[in-house]
């Protein structure tokens, strides 16, 4: 989940040289700058130069080993600033040394190297002669040294809601797969039961009756076993059929929502015209949709390649069919068969109708009758 990532952009390796790179070119820039504005040719010296590298150097192995790293620069800067006058925020190391070890977890050594820290500069201001730091500075180091451990915990906690939120993610995604799985399963055993209870029984009796007409050798009872199995295998066609319409959840839509779907042409800037004719009666829901779905794909196509104006979509109920018509006033540019039309013809043949796209003398017409009754 990249969005609930940190905006810093480097990780790993790359972040360890930033890090370091960038305390070492402070400190060493601050105390050349230092040497140079004062004139001062001897500088931290040979010592302070030592110390300067091993904290630098300790810096890279911060997030390694963030206890001894912050124990090792601390004693690294009380070194330097005990041995040399030279100006250099040296530190800094120290502090990086602390919000890393407190970002990363350990928060209650951070938290007792600081109050060291604090104790080990009242004691050197009580015992020296001469004051260092004044009340107000002190105050200031504390607040610092506080601020720096508080910034790490919140770090570390960041980091930890980040990992807790991506892992409840990351196991919602796995329970909705192991969901999708379960209900796909549970689906394909219900699609089972469906054409096994449609089809079982009628395929059982056409295998039975074909057998005894292919072995009866009496031909009133070889008619009888034909006139069966045409009644069996037209029966097991519907259930077919039904069961189809059912699985497929076919009755979401239909010629009941044609007003919508000639609306939505209408808003294509198409004068769409609707006539319905016959006695409308329930019709199986295949049917139904596969009507609403030609004329749908038939607009489709007019608003697409007709360069028509004008469309007019007929639907006529007949005792036993169901007729669409759709034709429009276009150039005939939908004539080549493309996939819509091949669609279109091939919904309505699975069902047992038939289908037909022509051009006419004004434009074009797509024609399907789809079955409905017992003579489907």
């Amino acid at each position: 989940m990249p969005a609930l990532r940190s905006a810093w952009p480097l990780r790993g390796r790359a972040a360890d040289v930033a890090v370091t790179g960038g305390v070492a070119l402070i400190v060493v820039g601050v105390a050349v700058g230092a040497q140079i504005a004062s004139r001062d040719l001897a500088g931290p010296g040979v010592l302070g130069w030592v110390l300067i590298a091993i904290g630098c150097a300790a810096v890279w192995f911060r997030r390694r080993h963030p206890v001894a790293v912050v124990l090792l620069t601390l004693v690294v800067a009380g070194g330097f600033y005990l041995s040399t006058t030279a100006g250099t925020p040296l530190l800094l190391t120290f502090v990086v040394a602390l919000y890393t070890a407190s970002a990363e977890g350990h928060v209650v050594a951070s938290v007792l190297v600081a109050v060291l820290t604090l104790v080990a500069v009242g004691f050197g201001e009580l015992v020296s002669p001469t004051r260092h730091v004044d009340n107000l500075a002190l105050f200031m180091l504390a607040g610092w040294l506080v601020a720096v451990i508080a910034v790490g915990g919140v770090k570390r906690n960041r980091q930890a809601y980040l990992a807790a939120t991506e892992a409840r993610a990351a196991e919602a995604e796995r329970s909705r797969e192991e969901e999708a799985r379960r209900r796909a399963s549970e689906e394909r055993l219900r699609i089972a039961r469906e054409l096994h209870d449609a089809l079982g029984h009628n395929l059982s009796m056409i295998h039975v009756q074909a057998s005894a007409a292919l072995h009866g050798g009496d031909p009133a009872r070889e008619h009888q076993a034909f006139e069966v199995i045409k009644q069996a295998s037209k029966e097991g066609l519907r259930e077919l059929r039904t069961t189809l319409g059912v699985l497929r959840q076919v009755d979401e839509v239909g010629l009941a929502r044609l007003g919508e779907l000639v609306e939505r042409a209408r808003g294509s800037g198409l004068r769409v015209s609707v006539e319905v004719g016959g006695t409308e009666r329930a019709v199986p829901p295949q049917i139904d949709l596969a009507a609403y779905r030609i004329v749908q794909e038939a607009l489709t196509n007019v608003a697409r390649h007709a360069n028509a104006n004008t469309v007019a979509v007929r639907v006529h109920h007949g005792e036993s069919v169901v007729r669409v018509e759709v034709q429009d006033d276009g150039t005939g540019g939908a004539v080549t068969p493309g996939n819509g039309i091949r669609g279109m013809g091939e919904r309505a043949r699975l069902l047992g109708g038939e289908f037909s796209a022509q051009s006419t003398e004004g434009g074009f017409l797509v024609t399907a009758t789809l079955p409905t009754g017992e003579n489907a």
